[in-house]
């Protein structure tokens, strides 16, 4: 997986790059929250739950049908937001779902539930650049700072990229006479 604080960042450059008028800074913070709460998952194995049982890591919590959930969750709060029910569900399970799409790009572990509950087949990207992550005490490590490495070049710099680019688009579409 990527870093917990990585997989924030999708939504934030997302967020930035579209403006706050489109997402507002309550959404866009439940989206970063959105986008980190499959890992919530790690409770598992204090639990004695199996890795790879549909509610272990990168089980159940990593499927489209949750990012589905936790959009239906925004849909009935969007008041909260200050957006129409369809933008915030669409937003939340965007989120959400970027989580498994990255952690399916790394390098390790059994790959994601992202089917379930129709399979329970973990699954990777054919592309898989991302260093996973040390889950636990091999974080502060070397293995931790190739893993950092990794996520700047391949995710840290282009939501970058992105977040600049919407934002010199608003800004130029913004000055026009």
């Amino acid at each position: 997986m990527p870093t917990i604080f990585t997989h924030a960042v999708v939504p934030l450059a997302a967020g930035i790059a579209l403006g706050r008028t489109r997402v507002p800074a309550r959404l866009l913070v439940a989206g970063m929250l959105a986008a980190m709460l499959p890992d919530a998952d790690v409770v598992a194995f204090k639990l004695g739950i199996a890795y790879a049982d549909d509610f272990g890591h990168r089980g159940a919590s990593h499927s489209l049908c949750f990012a589905a959930l936790v959009g239906a969750a925004g849909a009935v709060t969007h008041r909260f937001f200050g957006v129409r029910a369809w933008v915030a569900a669409a937003w939340l399970s965007a989120c959400a779902a970027s989580h498994p799409l990255l952690d399916a790009l790394t390098n390790g572990g059994l790959g994601v539930a992202l089917w379930w509950p129709w399979s329970d087949a973990r699954v990777f990207a054919p592309w898989r650049p991302i260093a996973v992550s040390p889950i636990g005490s091999g974080f502060f490590s070397a293995r931790g700072v190739a893993v950092v490495l990794s996520e700047l070049r391949w995710i840290w710099l282009p939501c970058t990229v992105i977040a600049a680019t919407g934002l010199a688009l608003r800004r130029a579409v913004s000055s026009r006479p």
